[in-house]
C-alpha cells in the first residue's frame, strides 16, 4: 500500500468522480483508477460502487476513508510542523547557565535571540556550577550549556566566546583595596565569600590557597550573586569574582591576581548528540554574535 494509492482514494472519496479527482489532482484518470484498482486486490474488498451513474463508497470503503482522511489530515500537520521547524517557527531548546554567568552574561544573549527568533522558545535552567551543567549535557538533560569551559573533554564540543578572568574583590575601604595586584599569600588571614562548593570559583579559590599552605576561612557561601557582592560592599568578607561582574561597580574595590586566574566561557553541547534545528540556530547565532571577538 502506497501513500499515493490513499491520496487518490480519498480524493475520488469526496468528489465521488474519478475525472473530477483526476482533474483535482492534475494527472490522467487512467491512472487513478489503476491505483485505487490495485489498493482495492491489496485490501480483498471493493471500495466503491460502481455499478450507478454516480461513484458511491461501499459500506468498506467508508470505513476505510474514515480512517484515511484522519491518517492524512495527521500526515499533513506532521509535514507543516516539520517545516515550522525548519523554518525556525516552532522549537525548544534547553539551555544550562551557572550563576554568574546567568547573571551577567545571558540576559543579553537571551534578550537578543528572542528578537531574532521570537517562534524558538529558548528554556534556561540556572545550574549551580559549570560542571553541572556539563554533566547534565553528557546526560542528555540539557541541549546547551553556557559554561566555563574545561581545557579538554572527549565527550563535549566547545565555542568559545569570550575569555574572562578572577579579580579579587573587597570593600573600598579594604586595607588592599589600593593595591594594583595582590598575592594569595596576602589573604590568608582574609574571610572569604564564595560560590558554594562545586563552582569553579570555589575550585580555583580553595586550590590557590592551598599552594599557599592555608584553607581560605569561608564565613558564608552562596549562588546569589547578589548576596555575594553585597556582603563584599559591606566589608563582611573578600570574594573572588568575574571580571564582567564587578566592572564600573563604584561599592567594591577590585585588584588583579600576581598569578592572574583566565578561563574561557563559551558554548558547549554533547558530541555524539544530533542537535535540533533550533539549537543548532542558536550555536550559529552564538558564533556569529563573538566571531569578531
Amino acid at each position: 500500500m502506497e501513500l499515493r494509492q490513499i491520496e487518490y482514494f480519498c480524493m475520488v472519496a469526496k468528489l465521488s468522480s474519478f475525472t473530477k479527482a483526476a482533474e483535482e489532482l492534475h494527472i490522467a484518470q487512467p491512472s487513478i483508477t489503476q491505483a485505487i484498482r490495485k489498493l482495492e486486490e491489496e485490501l480483498g474488498i471493493q471500495l466503491f460502487d460502481r455499478c450507478k451513474k454516480r461513484i458511491l463508497l461501499t459500506d468498506e470503503g467508508s470505513a476505510f476513508y474514515a480512517r484515511m482522511e484522519i491518517l492524512l489530515r495527521d500526515l499533513d500537520q506532521a509535514v507543516q510542523e516539520i517545516h515550522d521547524f525548519n523554518e525556525l517557527r516552532k522549537g525548544t531548546l534547553k539551555v544550562g547557565v551557572p550563576p554568574m554567568i546567568e547573571a551577567y552574561l545571558f540576559p543579553d544573549i537571551f534578550s537578543c535571540f528572542k528578537r531574532q527568533y521570537p517562534g524558538l522558545n529558548l528554556i534556561a535552567f540556572e545550574e549551580s556550577s559549570s560542571l553541572d551543567a556539563a554533566g547534565k549535557l553528557e546526560k542528555n538533560e540539557l541541549d546547551l550549556a553556557i559554561i566555563i569551559l574545561p581545557e579538554h573533554s572527549d565527550t563535549l564540543k566547545t565555542l568559545c566566546m569570550i575569555q574572562e578572568q578572577l579579580l579579587l574583590c573587597m570593600h573600598t575601604k579594604h586595607p588592599l583595596a589600593n593595591h594594583q595586584t595582590v598575592s594569595f599569600d596576602q589573604l590568608k588571614n582574609e574571610q572569604f565569600i564564595l560560590l558554594k562548593e562545586g563552582s569553579y570559583q570555589h575550585h580555583v579559590t580553595v586550590s590557590r590557597c592551598r599552594r599557599k599552605n592555608f584553607l581560605p576561612n569561608t564565613i558564608f557561601s552562596s549562588n546569589q550573586i547578589t548576596t555575594i557582592k553585597g556582603l563584599v560592599a559591606n566589608g563582611v568578607g573578600i570574594s573572588l569574582l568575574m571580571e564582567m561582574v564587578v566592572r564600573n561597580d563604584p561599592e567594591i574595590a577590585v585588584a588583579s591576581l600576581a598569578e592572574p586566574i583566565c578561563f574561557d566561557i563559551g558554548l558547549a553541547w554533547k558530541k555524539e548528540k544530533t542537535l535540533s534545528v533550533a539549537a543548532e540556530t542558536f550555536v550559529k547565532f552564538i558564533e556569529q554574535r563573538y566571531k569578531s571577538g
